[in-house]
């Protein structure tokens, strides 16, 4: 792929999404490896959560789909932040600083 790996391929790819998250001056934080691993771990249940109520909407009913895409944003944003961003990103998520 051109000489970049995926990583740094996807991580430009969502960089507008891991800006929000990740400061480029140098701060001191607090970043365990729990973190990353609960972080994903809850995105990965808030995606089930919307997979589940996506798949229970009854015919006609779009009101459901708020949730849907609360929740599935919200595992869709904490994915890419558990798996593509720095330490501070993901320290900076839980305002570990």
């Amino acid at each position: 792929m051109l000489g970049i790996s995926m990583r740094q391929f996807l991580r430009t790819l969502f960089s507008p999404l891991l800006n929000l998250v990740e400061d480029q001056q140098q701060q001191t934080y607090v970043y365990k490896r729990s973190h990353r691993t609960i972080l994903i771990t809850m995105s990965i249940m808030f995606l089930s959560l919307a997979s589940f109520v996506f798949y229970m909407i009854p015919a006609g009913r779009y009101d459901y789909l708020l949730p849907v895409l609360v929740f599935g944003g919200a595992g869709v944003f904490g994915l890419i932040v558990g798996t593509l961003g720095t330490d501070q990103g993901v320290a900076r998520l839980w305002r570990s600083q």
